[in-house]
């Protein structure tokens, strides 16, 4: 579930391990389902041990801790996994851990993962720019700017929503948000890229913004499940601001019609009936929707 605001609460959270030596590092003993972790033990202990850590970056749903050697070790979250420097939900789903050295006591920062679907890789300067340059992931939802958004997306004939969900045009939006900025930008979510008005995109744009720096002064959204937790372990507060995700049959709280949902490239869609009409027609054919 972690998307842009989550994954930058993360970072944030992170920050006081900026400028420690890493004295460890490695996989940790787990009974469950095993994440992708590489290399193994023995490049984990010569490439990253003794070095300093220069900063903590984020690239789309990614942490990115970058080393003073400049290789970088990158955490994947996606569904339920978390980077945290507190006590974890559960002992049984910790998977990776990074100590570092202090004048006190030992920092250690910990990767949790329920279902085991997130990995953590290292990566060298070179093998990172291969990996993440232009084309194989977007622009960042944070940087884009209202021409390059449009531009992210120029001839695509997919619906808006599940097309913001594409990693590869754009960078750390996730099907949460792309709910709610299109609700807050009076677009259907079932619009066609192609047909959208320059007005249109810079409506998104505005709204897309202006959900994500909310979200993230909320420290990120934690659902009904209890998964996503902030790097100290406690939960985020935007759920309690959330317009239509997850509300349906619940009130707009613009007009009081009742939320709908149905069902795009298998992921469940919100929005308003009235706030977000097709006054265009130009909807996606109801036959491509899934229910």
């Amino acid at each position: 579930m972690p998307e842009l605001p989550e994954v930058e609460t993360m970072c944030r959270g992170i920050a006081p391990l900026v400028g420690r030596k890493i004295v460890a590092a490695g996989r940790l003993p787990c009974q469950r389902r095993p994440i992708a972790v590489t290399p193994g033990p023995a490049g984990w202990k010569s490439r990253v041990v003794g070095q300093k850590i220069d900063r903590i970056d984020r690239v789309g749903k990614r942490v990115v801790i970058v080393l003073s050697n400049q290789e970088r070790i990158v955490f994947e979250p996606r569904m339920t996994g978390l980077v945290l420097m507190a006590e974890p939900p559960s002992i049984e789903h910790l998977r990776f851990h990074v100590d570092v050295s202090t004048r006190k006591e030992p920092l250690q920062l910990r990767f949790w993962d329920r279902r085991g679907l997130g990995s953590v890789r290292l990566y060298s300067a070179q093998e990172f720019e291969s990996a993440f340059q232009s084309g194989k992931i977007g622009p960042d939802a944070l940087a884009v700017s209202p021409a390059q958004l449009k531009e992210c997306f120029a001839g695509c004939r997919q619906s808006i929503k599940p097309a913001l969900l594409d990693q590869k045009r754009l960078a750390g939006v996730g099907n949460l948000y792309a709910s709610e900025l299109l609700f807050s930008a009076g677009v259907h979510p079932a619009i066609r890229c192609h047909r959208l008005t320059d007005k249109q995109w810079k409506a998104i744009h505005k709204t897309m913004l202006k959900v994500l720096r909310t979200a993230i002064r909320y420290e990120g959204s934690t659902l009904g499940d209890g998964t996503y937790r902030n790097a100290l372990n406690k939960a985020g507060g935007y759920q309690n601001k959330h317009r239509v995700y997850n509300r349906e049959g619940l009130p707009c709280p613009v007009c009081t019609t009742p939320i709908q949902r149905f069902v795009q490239t298998q992921r469940a869609t919100f929005y308003c009936p009235n706030c977000q009409a097709d006054a265009l027609g130009q909807l996606e054919e109801p036959t491509s929707w899934e229910s």
